[in-house]
């Protein structure tokens, strides 16, 4: 993984076709403009990646860890 120090305004080129320029930088978030060619797709990960299950609604897989009643 690359990571870059930029400032506002600044641009990152990915290729010959690809810039991310950040936009704002504020508390806790950046916001970045993404100009690429219109037959690439852009998606934020979060839209792709299977929501999560929440750790409290995970059942134990440990038999031992049952009761019995």
């Amino acid at each position: 993984m690359l990571v870059l120090s930029r400032k506002v305004g600044e641009k990152i080129l990915i290729g010959d076709q690809i810039s991310v320029t950040v936009v704002r930088v504020g508390q806790g978030a950046v916001r970045i403009g993404v100009e690429a060619p219109d037959d690439l797709v852009i998606v934020r990960e979060e839209i792709r990646r299977p929501p999560s299950v929440e750790p409290d609604k995970i059942e134990s897989a440990d038999p031992s860890a049952a009761t019995s009643s």
